[in-house]
């Protein structure tokens, strides 16, 4: 049964569509559970999604970069209007990636790997043929931001070990400060993608959309803890898809991805780490199906192996590579007492 909150966001919502579309909505359903901002909404028709954002300003400003983007890829929903803070858009499917991509074999998952990746760069290459690139928010560009997304580093000492000498803290803020000149979509953990009745995946909540390098959104869904593919395989999925009109030669762009992903993954440790002390341990189904962090020891063993593959492909965050292996040793244990307590 609906809360009380979400009764009164759904009225909203079904007031709004009615009025939008000039027919009755039969049945509201919450794709990624009841605590979050999108609807899925059963109409005469079709189905659609709406959106109900806390911020006037959020939701008219994704609604502009989906209508942008639309215009150049059809990797994203289809934006169908605005209604106050609601915004409806094209249903991209129940498939979410993240569950698909569980469920294939390992021959398939990299095939769904590379038609993400893929749609990632067509994304920002269609950006780059608007003027999004000009209007957007910049990401992490302020010294704050910088300063903790490194300094975040020190958590590692928690899971074992201290921080090598060797590692040159001024030297990462200054490969991390990239100048913000693309269009990056932001979270795109593979739970925000979906396929569709025909096949094609699709990204979706590109609310905090804004400008940075662009490595990012790569980053996002090889540092998704849940994402199965193995990081060696995502390199080749990333040089197989790479757009050169993105204007950073390919080297340097594996370079800062390598980088970037090294914090991103403490980034994702930090938050295993404190989901798992106030929830205890989640099981990986329900992980997936509600698109939760990856509090589960597996999954943060496995971006710890994230964090050391990446880590040590550049001589800037090699000194760190020895505290993700000695952070993995340790969620390994647990795993392994937990089958061993199982089995018992």
């Amino acid at each position: 049964m609906a809360r009380p909150k979400e009764q009164s966001a759904q009225a909203q919502i079904v007031a709004a569509a009615r009025k939008h579309f000039g027919q009755d909505v039969a049945r509201v359903s919450a794709p990624g559970g009841e605590n979050r901002s999108s609807f899925r909404l059963h109409l005469t028709d079709r189905t659609v999604i709406a959106t109900l954002r806390p911020n006037f300003r959020r939701t008219h400003l994704e609604a502009h970069v989906l209508t942008e983007l639309g215009r150049h890829c059809s990797d994203l929903p289809e934006c169908l209007g605005v209604v106050g803070e609601i915004m409806f858009q094209s249903d991209v499917g129940k498939r979410r990636l993240n569950v698909e991509v569980a469920q294939v074999a390992p021959a398939v998952q990299l095939d769904l790997a590379g038609e993400a990746v893929s749609a990632i760069f067509r994304i920002h290459g269609a950006a780059r043929q608007t003027e999004l690139n000009a209007i957007m928010p910049h990401l992490g560009n302020n010294r704050d931001w910088v300063l903790n997304f490194v300094n975040a580093v020190d958590f590692l000492k928690d899971l074992g070990g201290g921080i090598s000498d060797q590692f040159d803290r001024t030297a990462a803020y200054e490969r991390i400060n990239a100048p913000a000149r693309q269009f990056v979509k932001w979270d795109c953990r593979s739970g925000n993608a979906a396929i569709g009745r025909d096949d094609k995946l699709r990204w979706f909540d590109f609310e905090y959309a804004g400008l940075r390098h662009g490595a990012e959104d790569i980053a996002w869904l090889i540092g998704d803890e849940a994402w199965p593919v193995a990081p060696q395989d995502m390199v080749d999925v990333v040089i197989d898809a790479f757009d050169p009109t993105c204007g950073i030669p390919l080297p340097d762009y594996l370079d800062y991805l390598s980088v970037y992903l090294t914090f991103h993954a403490v980034q994702r440790l930090k938050l295993i780490s404190k989901e798992a002390k106030k929830r205890g341990w989640l099981s990986k189904d329900r992980i997936r199906r509600y698109d939760d962090a990856g509090v589960h020891p597996e999954f943060a063993a496995h971006i710890c192996r994230v964090g050391a593959y990446f880590s040590d492909q550049s001589e800037l965050t090699a000194p760190l590579t020895r505290n993700f292996l000695e952070a993995q040793a340790g969620f390994d244990a647990i795993v392994a007492q937990t089958e061993k307590q199982r089995s018992a």
